[in-house]
């Protein structure tokens, strides 16, 4: 950190977060809209290519609800770890100063992107009950537990792989590759039940699939996702985040030095 009193340092995140809207989304023609226009678009096409196999989804009765419970939690996922992950190379002409420190330009751009995530999703999932019927039933506490989870889980591999890019850079292109399976293998289009043994208790290590069941068991009356261990993302999260964050601290300068 930086060791400015807290009101400065707060006035030196919200400058950040405001540097980040107007370099991000604000310079696309339609801004934020394209938050929205990319997980309706995905959730319109999974739709459409499932409809035509199957007559119903596994849970519910919409396909563009149940895909959503799956699809939201993995995008929110990618754009917090992939906001963090360049925290340093985006903000790196700003550690000139001395208000800003490395801890702040990741906190900046973890509460952004968060906060987007949130809202993106919220108004998805409430367009999507408003508009059809998918006899769901928001139990808006474990959807809240679930966005909590996933916030932490961003937040953990985030700061992991800004640490991880600034020692190694080719790690960027390696986490890249790595992301196309785990979306197959995250519960996007399936529930973690109808997974066969031993697959299953190979799969219940993703935290994906934790946090999908999670809001899952939200919106579907009757459906427990039993498996779901808050514990067990909460500490993946919270233990990478720890972590990582004394790398950052030990190794930032000579991260800096080399970008």
């Amino acid at each position: 950190m930086t060791g400015q009193p807290r009101p400065a340092l707060w006035r030196s995140i919200g400058a950040l977060i405001l540097r980040e809207m107007a370099t991000s989304h604000g310079r696309l023609p339609g801004g934020y809209l394209w938050a929205v226009a990319e997980p309706v678009l995905g959730i319109a096409l999974l739709s459409a290519i499932f409809s035509i196999s199957f007559h119903a989804p596994a849970l519910g009765t919409s396909f563009a609800l149940f895909y959503a419970t799956g699809l939201l939690p993995f995008l929110a996922f990618t754009d917090i770890t992939g906001k963090l992950s360049q925290a340093l190379n985006f903000s790196r002409p700003l550690f000139a100063y001395p208000a800003v420190g490395v801890m702040d330009a990741l906190l900046a751009r973890f509460l952004l992107a968060g906060g987007t995530q949130i809202a993106v999703a919220s108004l998805l999932i409430g367009g999507l009950l408003f508009l059809s019927e998918t006899r769901a039933t928001p139990d808006i506490p474990v959807l809240a537990g679930a966005a909590g989870l996933a916030l932490v889980l961003g937040l953990g591999f985030g700061v992991a792989n800004c640490l991880a890019i600034g020692l190694l850079p080719l790690w960027q292109r390696v986490w890249s590759i790595l992301m196309r399976p785990i979306f197959v293998i995250s519960g996007v289009f399936f529930t973690f039940e109808a997974v066969p043994l031993p697959w299953r208790d190979l799969l219940w290590w993703n935290p994906l699939v934790h946090i999908v069941g999670l809001v899952r068991r939200g919106l579907y009356p009757g459906y427990d996702a039993a498996y779901v261990s808050p514990a067990y993302v909460l500490a993946l999260g919270l233990g990478l985040a720890l972590l990582a964050g004394l790398g950052l601290m030990r190794w930032h300068r000579d991260i800096l030095s080399d970008l």
